[in-house]
């Protein structure tokens, strides 16, 4: 409980730290360099996915994740944080990972995502998440034009998208490609934008070849269509507060 004080403490602060310090500096060089490595198997990453997680566990390490995250790990429907219930445990651990190594760039989300103690408390707070349900209301695209939108970004999703992240959102586990279904619209946006754009260091190579092509019209109705999946099993039940998966 003191821990979680601490942090607690730390999130009030968090904008101030950011100011007076900046962000984290970048200890690794990112995918502009042609040393880069999009999933190389060492460090604390490997070390935390070789670990079996407890949900149980990482239930109170979550708490001050859901402060931003919302304690049922829905996110903001801004796209401000990101929805992270029912993520996969390997697209947590990496991220995490990446951002307290200083390869992947968030200067919000650093100061938190350094407080893990270790690689055991890591692989705990990605089972809990794992473990929550999807939550059925998210940030949609909203334009008076979402059906054609929809309809559009289901062509090229269908296309190029699918053969990694599945007919339904639910990504591949193994390979590290996240769950889609139930995130906002307006973070598939950013994200995809950024990776086009060369600005999200850790990118997989693979995806920033095949979106590079894309304009911007593209992308919002590609990420339109995102938005619009749901993955059968895994979504919470019309009116439940959070409720999570049995593990």
């Amino acid at each position: 409980m003191k821990k979680i004080l601490v942090l607690a403490l730390s999130l009030v602060l968090a904008p101030v730290i950011a100011f007076a310090g900046g962000p984290p500096a970048a200890t690794q060089a990112g995918i502009e360099s042609k040393d880069y490595k999009w999933n190389a198997q060492e460090g604390e990453k490997i070390e935390a996915l070789k670990l079996k997680g407890s949900a149980k566990e990482g239930k109170e390490g979550y708490e001050v994740c859901g402060a931003c995250h919302l304690p049922s790990g829905a996110g903001r429907t801004d796209g401000t944080f990101p929805q992270l219930a029912g993520q996969h445990t390997t697209v947590l651990i990496k991220q995490m990972a990446d951002i307290r190594a200083g390869l992947r760039d968030n200067p919000t989300m650093y100061p938190f995502a350094k407080e893990l103690t270790d690689a055991q408390e890591l692989a705990n707070v990605s089972a809990y998440i794992e473990s929550l349900c999807i939550p059925i209301d998210h940030g949609r695209y909203e334009g008076a034009d979402a059906a054609k939108q929809i309809a559009d970004g289901k062509t090229m999703y269908e296309k190029e998208c699918i053969e990694c992240h599945k007919a339904n959102g639910e990504g591949v586990k193994d390979k590290f490609y996240p769950v889609l279904a139930g995130q906002h619209y307006k973070y598939l946006l950013r994200q995809m934008t950024e990776i086009r754009d060369g600005k999200r260091r850790n990118a997989n190579p693979d995806m920033v070849t095949i979106i590079k092509k894309y304009d911007n019209a593209q992308l919002v109705a590609i990420s339109a269509y995102q938005s619009s999946l749901v993955m059968p099993g895994s979504m919470c039940k019309a009116g439940a507060a959070k409720p999570a998966k049995k593990k």
